[in-house]
């Protein structure tokens, strides 16, 4: 009998060598957390967990997706407090606001409503359909809304993600996946369908564009990543960089606008892509403009002098922005020169002339230049010049619609707010959804989980009207 026993054995063993081949059929690296050690581990598992994600009905997405909103905002303080160490960036109390922002007004499955037209020749559906597996990079000034954002629209789309974060924010954004990770499959959801490589690099963002299994690539940072997406041979989404002017008239709610301003550029100290980077006033309203902002209490106005010493501080020989101060405090900044500020103060700003290179370079630091105009119509001009046919973020102050609506028409921005902070037009205190990764160069402007799909037509050639 001991034949008969060898063969019962042997039958076991390849029975539970099947089963781990069913559930691991690429072999896929095993991890319980979606922190990979290779590419290929990770977007084999996410191949896997994708095809199990359509298999799941709707309302077992929205599960996951309602998982993930409530994982991050119960670890909201701990993961700003992360950031902020590890990348240095922002300001603890914005990165608060950007996790719940992306958090709670990032849509979800009902921004993939299927559309039905019915007629005298039938029905047709169309449906938003998922494209698979998504390469992300993401960014190290939002390491954490960028993440949270992405999985939330990507999964509602019926995608799986693999993240190749910014080497320089890795902890943080390998937490964030974790959390979210976990939140959906204790909800019932597969594993691996939100990934990364345990130490992103060059060379792992380079792996993933490359991947015959990844279907689509989504970068969100600056132009040398977006142009590597898009020069991968796959459809890609790029989220670029910005340098967005705010310009504000002589019919403009001047105290509002230097609220506004002052707010906008000064939230997680710049560093957000949206933020104003420079204004331009025109010259009637100039002097009160400066006034106010001194007024808030927010604003330190440097002297020409002090302007200079920043300027050769934060501005290299090559014309580049310094990366040492990039997202610091305004204090850090200015006790470089001398200057010792209150904690009250958020932005520092200086009147410049046209050729100041921080009106041409994106500074991402509380540190913003003023450039006066004669009037409304240089002031466009102007802005549209600085924008450097970014497309991405413009602001203007006025009450005059005529003015709003030459300035939209002429600098042509993926987002235009109007007498408000730039940030409103994320979502903050403004309508509409919040996204982290804005479409600007692609196209696709503020994604969401409809971005993440492609469409798909049935039709249905006979009578089904009941009318």
């Amino acid at each position: 009998m001991n034949t008969n026993q060898d063969f019962v054995t042997t039958v076991i063993l390849k029975v539970l060598e099947n089963l781990v081949n069913e559930e691991n059929p690429t072999g896929a690296e095993p991890s319980g957390d979606g922190i990979y050690q290779t590419v290929e581990g990770a977007v084999n598992s996410a191949v896997q967990a994708q095809k199990r994600l359509i298999s799941m009905t709707l309302a077992q997405r929205d599960k996951m997706i309602a998982a993930m909103r409530k994982a991050s905002l119960d670890n909201n303080e701990k993961m700003s407090a992360m950031a902020i160490r590890e990348t240095k960036l922002g300001r603890f109390e914005d990165k608060i606001k950007e996790n719940i922002l992306c958090s709670t007004k990032t849509p979800g499955t009902e921004d993939i409503q299927t559309v039905a037209k019915s007629g005298d020749d039938g029905l047709t559906l169309l449906e938003y359909a998922p494209v698979g597996v998504i390469g992300s990079l993401t960014p190290i000034t939002n390491p954490t809304g960028t993440v949270i954002h992405n999985s939330i629209s990507m999964i509602a789309a019926g995608n799986a993600v693999v993240f190749n974060p910014h080497p320089s924010a890795r902890e943080t954004s390998t937490s964030m996946i974790r959390l979210l990770h976990k939140a959906i499959v204790d909800v019932g959801g597969p594993v691996g369908l939100i990934s990364s490589v345990s130490h992103p690099t060059l060379e792992t963002a380079r792996e993933i564009m490359e991947h015959p299994k990844v279907n689509m690539l989504v970068a969100t940072g600056g132009k040398a990543a977006v142009s590597a997406v898009l020069q991968s041979g796959k459809k890609a989404i790029g989220a670029g960089a910005g340098n967005p002017p705010v310009l504000v008239d002589e019919t403009a709610n001047i105290r509002n606008a230097a609220k506004f301003i002052v707010d906008g550029a000064s939230i997680n100290n710049n560093i957000f892509c949206t933020c104003e980077k420079e204004v331009i006033a025109v010259d009637e309203v100039a002097d009160c403009l400066i006034k106010f902002m001194q007024e808030t209490g927010k604003a330190y106005l440097l002297t020409p002098n002090e302007a200079k010493k920043v300027t050769e501080l934060v501005v290299t020989k090559e014309g580049m922005v310094n990366p040492a101060f990039i997202g610091k405090n305004v204090q850090v900044i200015l006790k470089e020169v001398g200057i010792e500020l209150g904690e009250e103060y958020r932005l520092a700003v200086f009147e410049a002339g046209k050729d100041h290179p921080l009106v041409w370079i994106e500074q991402m630091m509380p540190v913003m230049p003023i450039v006066r105009v004669a009037n409304v119509q240089e002031g466009i001009d102007f802005a549209v010049e600085v924008e450097q046919g970014n497309r991405h973020t413009a602001i203007m102050h006025s009450t005059n619609v005529d003015n709003m609506t030459a300035f939209a028409r002429a600098i042509q921005t993926t987002l235009f707010v109007k007498n408000g902070p730039s940030y409103a037009g994320l979502g903050l205190g403004g309508e509409g959804h919040t996204s982290f990764t804005i479409a600007g160069p692609t196209g696709e402007g503020l994604t969401s989980a409809r971005t993440f799909t492609r469409q798909r037509r049935c039709t249905l050639v006979e009578g089904f009207r009941i009318i």
